[in-house]
């Protein structure tokens, strides 16, 4: 496939699952406004997306997929698996205690971090932690799903990562469906939607893991060590965790200033959607094809 199909290949989809975003965030602001109830929603999953741009998609994809479209060059599919694995292990290990003490925690980090302006409307203040932590879960597969979409996009297997994401939104807008057709109040429509990322987490892992398995590269779970080539990804990554924590640092941030105001975090969330639409299209579809297609080249 030319440069130009990867290209449309990867904008298309991208496309797509921007519409479908849209679609939601429509559905959504007809379904609870810029309530309590989608102040607390938004509030509690900018905090899970906020590592998901900020680790999964940012810092380690830049420095996994140059390693990984370099170790099939260098010593094939075999090299390439043994490289994902040890990645693999350490980065499940991670994940899983970062979740457990996020869990623990919550109160903690909603009362300080994410929303210390709910802390005066007891009911908001709690109605965050409990879907915080419904949905605090959904880093960990996202983290997953995008180091075997950045596997599939070395590979040149560019479909199955860029569909994916569709379905947190088609998963969201039906149970926007559902709680229209059963009739839910707003906080029934915040509770379903948590479970609902949380099932649309597993659906997304669940579509690129096959897809890798479909690609010839079958995981295995490794013990977590610390190797030279899971170091050298470690040194890789620091740098764009650095530089592209100050962007999501900063959203994090605005959501901190916005929960002293009601229906302000919700306003902020209906709009970053607008601009994400062009964004998304252009500037993601570019640099998911580029980046592994670079990484071949330098030598």
């Amino acid at each position: 496939m030319s440069l130009i199909g990867k290209f449309a290949t990867v904008g298309t989809a991208t496309l797509g699952s921007r519409i479908f975003g849209f679609l939601r965030e429509t559905l959504m602001a007809a379904a609870v406004g810029t309530g309590p109830v989608a102040d607390a929603f938004n509030a509690a999953f900018r905090f899970p997306n906020t590592f998901r741009r900020l680790f999964a998609e940012g810092a380690f994809n830049s420095a996994f997929v140059p390693l990984f479209a370099k170790e099939i060059e260098a010593n094939g599919m075999e090299g390439a698996r043994r490289f994902s694995e040890e990645v693999f292990g350490v980065l499940f290990t991670v994940l899983l205690a970062l979740t457990i003490l996020m869990e623990l925690s919550m109160p903690f980090i909603v009362r300080t971090v994410i929303a210390p302006g709910f802390v005066d409307d007891p009911v908001k203040f709690e109605n965050t932690i409990h879907l915080a932590t419904i949905m605090f879960p959904y880093l960990a597969c996202m983290s997953l799903a995008a180091m075997m979409g950045g596997m599939l996009n070395s590979l040149h297997r560019y479909f199955a990562a860029a569909i994916a994401p569709v379905f947190l939104n088609i998963i969201l807008i039906g149970v926007l469906a559902l709680a229209w057709w059963k009739n839910y109040d707003p906080l029934q429509v915040g509770y379903a939607l948590s479970w609902g990322v949380m099932v649309a987490g597993l659906v997304q892992l669940a579509i690129v893991w096959i897809a890798v398995r479909n690609a010839g590269m079958r995981i295995g779970f490794r013990r977590p060590r610390l190797t030279k080539n899971v170091q050298r990804l470690l040194v890789l990554a620091l740098p764009a965790a650095i530089t592209g924590g100050i962007t999501q640092i900063n959203l994090l941030i605005n959501t901190n200033i916005a929960s002293g105001g009601e229906g302000v975090i919700s306003s902020l969330a209906y709009a970053d959607r607008i601009y994400q639409l062009p964004l998304g299209v252009v500037g993601i579809a570019v640099a998911t094809v580029l980046l592994p297609e670079l990484a071949r080249a330098l030598r």
